[in-house]
């Protein structure tokens, strides 16, 4: 291979990733530690960025090289327009984003203890979530990859049915981080499912290995990975055993915020770079830690 040769608009390094979910704005508070009930504390310090889980793990794509282009609904607010200014900040493209006229765009407020890294979400959402009619009008032609976030499994459902009628060939992948309504309609189509510990626990399992073999069962997924926080990650490749991956730990956990989608742009990115499905997993681990032992999700810092 030349070294030109990736920069073919046909090579799978030159097209892009495309990432279908929702956009936040995250008002971050860091506290000395998290209050009591009913305790009044003064924040160190506050920041206003955007947040979202696709949106996270695009940005960490986009800083490991990747192509990105996001896909959602945003409010027809000052803060659609600092989401926006933030992905084209990295490179992202959004001409795909749906506006809401008089919309008022997502909202996380966060408490963010310094004690020990770990943060408390209370999320406000008062927006449509994207449809499939406007997700037809996507062009695929240039997308190498496909990540949906398991929200409102509906229309979802329909997304991946259009990608699997069109683009058969082209991977699919899809975060289950909670457990929603019909969620079991995202589990046939998509090439790899990536769940959070808070989505096996939520099924009824207290280990890894026990959920990846349920879920399993319930899809004709490749690979299904489930993320454990400190205690690293597991995976099972279709016809294979479960595997466990030791966390990778910094040495002062200093922010947890977005450590999973960190952790999904890992493996996104491990995968489409043809790294296999162990590789994958063990270099979304190492992001994950490396994450978790900086503020925000800058990673210009590692080696």
């Amino acid at each position: 291979m030349t070294p030109d040769s990736d920069n073919r608009p046909d090579h799978p390094s030159a097209r892009c990733v495309l990432g279908v979910g929702i956009a936040t704005l995250d008002l971050i508070n860091e506290v000395a530690v998290y209050p009591r009930e009913d305790e009044e504390v003064r924040a160190l310090t506050q920041r206003r960025v955007r947040g979202g889980n696709v949106a996270n793990s695009l940005v960490i794509l986009s800083q490991l090289g990747r192509p990105c282009r996001w896909v959602g609904t945003l409010g027809d607010d000052p803060a659609a327009d600092l989401i926006l200014a933030d992905l084209a900040r990295h490179g992202i493209e959004t001409r795909d984003a749906v506006r809401v006229p008089g919309g008022t765009t997502p909202t996380s407020y966060v408490a963010l203890s310094r004690a020990n890294g770990t943060r408390t979400i209370v999320h406000f959402r008062d927006l449509p979530e994207l449809d499939a009619d406007a997700f037809d009008q996507v062009d695929l032609k240039d997308v190498a990859w496909v990540h949906f976030e398991g929200r409102n499994p509906p229309e979802t459902r329909r997304m991946i049915q259009r990608v699997r009628s069109e683009a058969p060939e082209l991977p699919v992948s899809v975060e289950l981080e909670k457990r929603r309504p019909g969620i079991e309609w995202l589990m046939d189509g998509p090439r790899v499912l990536l769940a959070s510990r808070g989505f096996a626990l939520a099924s009824g399992c207290r280990r890894a290995g026990a959920f990846l073999e349920d879920l399993a069962r319930c899809t004709d997924a490749e690979l299904c990975v489930v993320a454990w926080g400190a205690q690293g990650a597991s995976y099972l490749a279709r016809g294979g055993r479960v595997q466990a991956v030791p966390a990778f730990r910094p040495e002062t956990v200093v922010d947890t915020l977005g450590a999973g989608d960190v952790f999904n742009a890992g493996v996104v990115q491990g995968l489409a770079s043809g790294l296999t499905a162990d590789g994958a997993v063990r270099e979304a681990v190492r992001l994950a830690g490396l994450k978790c032992g900086r503020p925000g999700l800058t990673l210009e810092d590692d080696p």
